[in-house]
């Protein structure tokens, strides 16, 4: 059985933001693909509910839209809960907290920022070689 894309999302998530909570996990393979399915069943559910609510005169298009915008309210009420936890407080209080909200954000490296020098290198080392990115 293969892991879904909220396993997926959850496996790096927690990887990355929850990594004590992810080193006690014994089969991460097992436990991300369980809670993926249990999202996944959330989530229809809970869109489910909601295009229960949608007026079914309205047109093909307008119900597409609609059933579309009730599985991202349901994705968004839910991912929070079950797969994006908040990250785990560092244990140096020197270092920046920083929580990720839905998804990773780039760092904006500008030419005052000591790493300047390498991402530049690395931007046009991409575009002489478009195939390498």
């Amino acid at each position: 059985m293969s892991m879904n894309r909220y396993g997926v999302i959850a496996q790096r998530h927690w990887a990355r933001w929850l990594p004590r909570q992810y080193a006690a996990i014994s089969d991460p393979e097992s436990f991300f693909t369980t809670l993926g399915e249990e999202v996944a069943r959330q989530i229809d559910d809970l869109t489910d509910e909601l295009a229960g609510e949608i007026g079914q005169g309205d047109s093909y298009l307008a119900r597409v839209g609609q059933l579309l915008a009730a599985r991202a309210i349901a994705e968004e009420l839910i991912l929070p809960q079950r797969v994006l936890s908040e990250a785990e407080l560092a244990a140096d209080d020197d270092q920046e907290d920083v929580k990720p909200e839905c998804g990773e954000w780039p760092v904006v490296v500008d030419r005052g920022h000591p790493s300047w020098a390498e991402v530049n290198a690395e931007q046009h080392e991409r575009a002489s070689d478009p195939e390498s990115s």
